[in-house]
């Protein structure tokens, strides 16, 4: 399965903004984005046309990286929300945020949407009982997630346990983490995913 293997930290400088991709180092003093706030390159300081398709390809190529997703995935998941009702870029948004890798890393128990990757892919989730391990399963309403009853001793789920609570949890998804397990009340609308990204912008860009 093709993936991203460059540097996350250059992504985030290429958007001249923190995608969080790091997980605790992108708040600390170490993050790269905090001494280097321009994108990589040796014309990184240099000042670019903001055109219109500029405009509209970075804010694309910015929620691709939040959700780390490659160009041809995303594209299917536009052409998905085409389809659907309601407004297209809303849609998916919500497509990318009820991917299995997401729901974990939004219920704390990964520092990063790529540890959370990891872990699906390892097969350390259940999802109403049966075991899933590819990280673009999307999960539906009321669904449910457990952690596998053998990998709750290992380091990262003990850590996550631990530090429970510390970070903000959206409202459509309720972890346990007394039990490591995540509910899913109901799939977010637009006003609860904090993404910052304007899918419309995205929506303009493919509807050319």
């Amino acid at each position: 399965m093709a993936r991203y293997v460059g540097a996350d930290c250059k992504r985030c400088r290429r958007e001249k903004m923190k995608l969080f991709l790091k997980g605790s180092k992108c708040d600390g003093p170490k993050c790269p984005f905090e001494s280097r706030p321009f994108p990589p390159g040796q014309h990184g300081r240099g000042r670019t046309k903001e055109t219109e398709y500029l405009l509209q390809h970075r804010e694309k190529q910015k929620a691709r990286r939040v959700y780390g997703v490659l160009e041809k995935q995303f594209r299917g998941y536009y052409e998905e929300a085409v389809t659907k009702p309601g407004k297209t870029g809303e849609v998916l948004l919500q497509i990318l945020e009820s991917r299995l890798d997401n729901v974990v890393y939004r219920a704390g128990y990964a520092a990063s949407r790529d540890a959370a990757r990891q872990l699906v892919k390892h097969g350390h989730f259940l999802v109403n009982g049966v075991k899933v391990d590819i990280p673009s399963y999307r999960v539906k309403e009321h669904d449910i997630v457990t952690l596998r009853e053998k990998s709750k001793e290992m380091t990262p789920f003990v850590v996550a346990q631990a530090q429970a609570g510390s970070r903000p949890v959206p409202a459509w998804l309720e972890p346990i983490p007394s039990e490591m397990k995540i509910l899913i009340h109901t799939l977010p609308a637009r006003a609860v995913i904090d993404t910052q990204v304007q899918e419309q912008l995205i929506v303009e860009l493919y509807s050319k």
